[in-house]
């Protein structure tokens, strides 16, 4: 009996552990169609490793950025029209380094630390286009939280609800249905998502980066009016060797290793976008 047990307990530990994970590995997609949905030009930072790699495996990827980034920094001198078009060069020349075109990127232009007053019919109403537009496999996002709400700061806190409302109101064609009579889009549903930035207890798949993780640095060094001295004073896209030397040392820091690879964490849902949260 005792053995029975044992056997049940160890039996459901592993439908458990494995409970969610993407039948194929993510290491192993092609020809899938990916959009990323984040607030601010770097938020796809975190997952700069994955991108690059299903960017090389022949993915179709898609970035929408809801602000412009156009407050975050320290530095007095800069104004918030300065700061945008220095987070969009950033940006285009970070997905340039993962092989991910320009015209693949688009930002909403909504300001920094603002996105949660602005209108949200109309940011959905935009989203929702997009995504009937790219009609996309996978979407990656902010996790909103499994049976409990996640903390993110503001924008991060917004956009992840965003994206998973909007790819809700993609799939229903009378919702936003002027875009279907007039536009001609169609409805569409997103089946699979990529969480990232979630609960550690609800992460449930690991994506081995290890090739990319250089990829990964490189896209994380253009972003100098976030991570270098242009944090605080805004000296020019350039940084210093020694600059680079001491940034290159804080990705690696914070850099998840396990079993001799390097991975990016992620929470994997299939199905529904109505199951997200459960």
């Amino acid at each position: 009996m005792n053995k029975f047990l044992i056997l049940f307990a160890i039996s459901l530990f592993f439908q458990f552990s494995l409970k969610g994970q993407p039948k194929v590995p993510v290491e192993e997609w092609t020809g899938k169609t990916i959009l990323f949905i984040g607030a601010h030009p770097d938020d796809d930072a975190s997952s700069f490793g994955t991108l690059a790699m299903l960017q090389d495996h022949g993915n179709q990827i898609h970035i929408i950025l809801l602000t412009s980034g156009n407050v975050g920094t320290q530095d007095p001198q800069i104004s918030m029209t300065d700061l945008a078009r220095i987070r969009k060069k950033e940006e285009i020349d970070a997905l340039a380094e993962l092989g991910i075109p320009a015209e693949h990127y688009i930002n909403l232009g909504y300001n920094d630390g603002m996105l949660e007053l602005q209108n949200k019919k109309e940011i959905m109403t935009r989203l929702v286009r997009q995504i009937r537009k790219f009609k996309p496999d996978v979407l990656i996002a902010y996790d909103p939280g499994k049976g409990k709400m996640r903390w993110h700061k503001a924008d991060h806190r917004t956009a992840s609800w965003l994206a998973a409302d909007a790819c809700r109101a993609a799939m229903w064609p009378l919702l936003y249905e002027g875009q279907i009579i007039h536009e001609n889009l169609e409805a569409h549903e997103v089946r699979e998502y990529l969480l990232f930035d979630g609960f550690p207890e609800d992460q449930n798949t690991e994506v081995d980066i290890t090739k990319y993780l250089e990829v990964k640095i490189n896209a994380f060094l253009k972003y100098v009016s976030q991570f270098t001295s242009g944090w605080s004073k805004y000296e020019g896209p350039e940084m210093s060797a020694e600059e680079e030397k001491q940034f290159r040392e804080r990705i690696k820091k914070r850099t998840v290793y396990k079993n001799d690879k390097v991975i990016e964490q992620f929470r994997y849902y299939s199905g529904s976008p109505d199951g997200i949260g459960r």
